[in-house]
């Protein structure tokens, strides 16, 4: 059974949403870690920017996955299995450590 033109098009918006999730999922869990040097540097500032540094990320995270979940309940989960392929990559870069 081949696909249409409209079906390609959903199979790629969808495999978008998988691919921008894995990417999403490495931005955030490396800004995780940086996050914790940044707070443990002993810096004065340290714990303020560490902070500051933790609360874009769970927005801009939060941001992405509510327009992922207006789109459907198809690009939420995709989007979601991204984050933690993306989470699985930057674990297994880091020696397995628990984050």
């Amino acid at each position: 059974m081949a696909m249409d033109g409209q079906q390609m098009t959903e199979a790629l918006i969808l495999i978008g949403w998988l691919t921008g999730g894995v990417g999403l999922g490495l931005i955030y869990f490396r800004l995780v870690r940086h996050s914790a040097e940044v707070m443990l540097s002993g810096r004065r500032a340290g714990p303020l920017i560490g902070l500051a540094l933790v609360l874009l990320r769970m927005a801009g995270l939060g941001g992405i996955l509510i327009i992922a979940a207006m789109q459907g309940a198809m690009p939420l989960l995709l989007a979601s299995l991204g984050l933690l392929i993306g989470r699985f990559v930057v674990m297994r870069a880091a020696g397995g450590g628990a984050i």
